[in-house]
């Protein structure tokens, strides 16, 4: 009897499986939920993650849908992959099992490379800002199962972080009302309109007087003694000082330029800057570019060349151009891709410590440098035995320009500068024998446009055709690898695929790399590719009623908000990119409506222009653009492209050029003349009589530089 009853109790143990089971396989994905699915996503730093204990999911309908279906609230944690806080919640918390057992229980947990899909970061970043009034990375939001948040903060330790875990699971699980009225009243923040009215009266004034009047708004918040803006931590925020130099440029004003050139002094001195292997660091932690937070970042490198190309042009500054070829060594060697992209950043740590792979002790100095030169070196780079940084280790910190040092040392500059360049190769050799820094080297059409340009300006400043060359080859790889022939194109590249729909960001600045690749080659493919996308752009981003651009396509997939991208940050804002291109091309192809929709867009951030500085700067420099007006220089003939380049070896931040051998532009019609090269200097489609020698083309500009026509 007893035996019937176990084999009528295992029958029925055996249906129930049966039953089970059928479940799963009814509902595929059950199992898959319980799992970690980082492994074969495209971004470096959510693989990082693979190996993690916590279930971690890619953001998409798959993770939401699992959320209501189990109703869980989600956890969206945010960051990149040369982040070092990142790293070390990451090992503190989310590798550890009893942290990562909470979270799988009590949460469906999403991980989001913030560089990949910045259209999420911004969202929840919004949300921490305006829970906390700060942000950063990692960033870890709360939300409900349709995504909306409840909470947000940055990084937390272990402890901390299991106490926020466990207050949230108990608040949701038993008072989800008031969590759902806390989403309501965030995500309400969150979408609130950026722009209080539709603008009424858009025939803007553009005044010299008012452009003019920035820079005391500007230089009150200028360090001129260690460069930068005042307070710590210090970044570099290249297009800042692209302002300052444009308003040079307008105003001959001394004291502006020497706030950008104390800027580019002190970072070329400071730990920002990789002495010996070239290229920069994202910030400094104070306020002397001591010490960097070390990842490097390809946005920042990219416009720091282009600024450093500039400075190089209008002062001639040998240490400039030093730079300039030294970090564009940096990103040939370190951040170029076998298919000519470019790679996103370097991590900052290395061996599980941030900044290890840069730093050096006194005694290994002393070991790699030649005896005869080695108090030298140490001298020039201000380094002691107990460290002039922390534990020991010394950051490679010059304590002057090369020629004052000589000259104080009593040693012959070139001299000097022979003993120093051998030893920064044996210290260069010494230090690619360490453990390198991890590689982020998904490949963004955004970072790598502004790359395009930072070869351009330096091929315009130091006339190295390679750079050009480098340019040409990587905008050839983003629209035959990344861009589809429909004219869509995608933010990312890895491993031979391109997974998500590009941002306005990518679309700006790829147009605009395309418009400064026409003025160098006067290849019109590039303009007209550069028309195509911005064409692209209207027909699916654009806010007929604002007149703006949103941040992400009418294709994308639907988020919480959809928002305009306005103030201007380490990189640019993506409204103030396309507003230039519109202007720009409004000009090239003598289009009416491209301008008026330029002016339109900045007349919504007049008075953000005028009092918000360095967060408005390239809505700044076009503010100097419309005050101004573009001089168009045309050169036809056969030497076109050579007389052209060779003008370009001048700083002419508003100059467009436009010309070759054919007359296939609406300004080039009637100006070709057979064997001769003639350049005719325009203002709003009049042009002067041409002439035929670069000298007296460049008075023309010269004459027109300062005149509000």
């Amino acid at each position: 009897m007893i035996y019937v009853c176990n084999m009528q109790f295992f029958s029925i143990l055996i249906i129930l499986l049966s039953i089970l089971l059928s479940s799963i396989r009814q509902h595929p994905d059950l199992n898959d939920k319980l799992m970690n699915k980082l492994t074969n996503s495209s971004s470096p730093y959510l693989k990082q993650h693979a190996d993690n204990p916590v279930h971690w999911q890619e953001w998409g309908d798959e993770a939401l849908d699992m959320a209501r279906e189990l109703n869980k609230p989600l956890i969206i944690s945010i960051g990149y992959a040369a982040c070092h806080w990142c790293h070390v919640m990451e090992h503190e918390s989310f590798s550890d099992k009893e942290v990562a057992d909470f979270m799988n229980e009590n949460f469906v947990c999403i991980k989001v490379d913030r560089e990949e899909r910045p259209d999420i970061d911004k969202i929840y970043m919004e949300a921490v800002q305006l829970i906390s009034g700060s942000g950063g990375w990692p960033l870890n939001a709360f939300a409900l199962p349709d995504g909306r948040p409840f909470y947000a903060g940055t990084y937390y330790p272990k402890e901390r972080w299991l106490v926020i875990l466990k207050h949230i699971a108990e608040l949701y699980n038993n008072n989800e009302q008031k969590v759902i009225g806390y989403a309501g009243e965030l995500t309400s923040g969150i979408n609130k309109d950026q722009l209080p009215a539709i603008l009424k009266n858009e025939d803007t004034d553009f005044t010299t007087d008012d452009y003019i009047g920035i820079k005391d708004a500007w230089l009150n918040h200028v360090d001129f003694k260690n460069g930068g803006f005042s307070g710590a931590p210090k970044f570099p925020l290249p297009v800042a000082w692209e302002f300052l130099l444009q308003y040079y440029y307008f105003t001959d004003d001394p004291e502006v330029l020497e706030a950008v050139k104390v800027t580019l002094d002190e970072m070329a001195k400071g730990g920002i800057y990789d002495q010996i292997g070239g290229g920069f660091a994202r910030y400094s932690v104070d306020t002397y570019w001591k010490v960097p937070h070390f990842e490097k970042m390809l946005y920042d490198n990219a416009q720091l060349v282009s600024l450093y190309s500039h400075a190089y042009q209008i002062t001639g500054s040998s240490r400039y151009r030093e730079i300039v070829e030294q970090t564009l060594s940096f990103i040939d060697r370190e951040l170029t891709s076998p298919e000519n992209g470019f790679y996103s950043s370097l991590n900052a740590d290395s061996e599980g410590e941030e900044g290890k792979h840069y730093i050096f002790t006194l005694d290994e100095i002393n070991s790699i440098v030649d005896e005869n030169n080695s108090d030298i070196i140490v001298d020039y780079y201000q380094l002691t035995k107990d460290g002039n940084w922390e534990n020991g280790n010394n950051i490679l910190l010059p304590v002057s320009s090369k020629i004052e040092f000589a000259t104080k040392h009593k040693i012959e500059p070139e001299n000097f500068m022979s003993i120093l360049q051998e030893a920064d190769k044996q210290l260069l050799q010494y230090r690619e024998k360490r453990e390198r820094p991890s590689i982020d080297n998904k490949i963004l059409t955004a970072w790598n446009s502004l790359m395009i340009v930072a070869y351009i300006d330096s091929y315009k400043a130091i006339n190295t055709d390679a750079y050009l060359i480098r340019a040409i080859k990587n905008a050839r790889f983003i629209e035959s690898r990344i861009m589809k022939e429909n004219g869509e194109l995608m933010r990312n590249y890895m491993d031979g695929q391109a997974s998500i729909g590009a941002f306005l960001d990518d679309y700006a600045l790829f147009s605009n790399a395309c418009i400064e690749l026409y003025q160098v080659t006067f290849d019109k493919h590039w303009l007209e590719l550069a028309e195509a996308l911005v064409n692209y752009c209207i027909d699916h981003f654009y806010d007929n009623d604002r007149g703006l651009f949103f941040y992400t396509s009418d294709l994308s997939d639907g988020l919480i908000a959809r928002k305009f991208e306005l103030s201007d940050n380490v990189i640019p804002s993506s409204n103030s990119i396309m507003a230039n291109v519109l202007l720009k091309l409004g000009h090239l192809y003598s289009n009416d409506k491209f301008k008026k929709m330029s002016v339109r867009m900045i007349s919504h951030q007049i008075e953000n222009i005028k009092s918000s500085g360095q967060w408005y700067s390239n809505w700044a420099i076009l503010y100097g653009n419309m005050c101004y007006k573009p001089t168009e220089v045309v050169v036809v003939g056969k030497h076109a492209v050579a007389v052209a380049r060779e003008m370009q070896d001048d700083y002419l931040p508003n100059s467009l050029f436009l010309g070759g051998a054919e007359e296939n532009l609406p300004l080039l019609k009637k100006k070709y003349v057979i064997n001769e090269t003639l350049i005719y200097v325009c203002k709003n489609k009049v042009c002067r009589l041409p002439v035929d020698d670069i000298p007296g083309a460049l008075i023309q500009i010269n004459q027109y530089k300062n005149r509000h026509l």
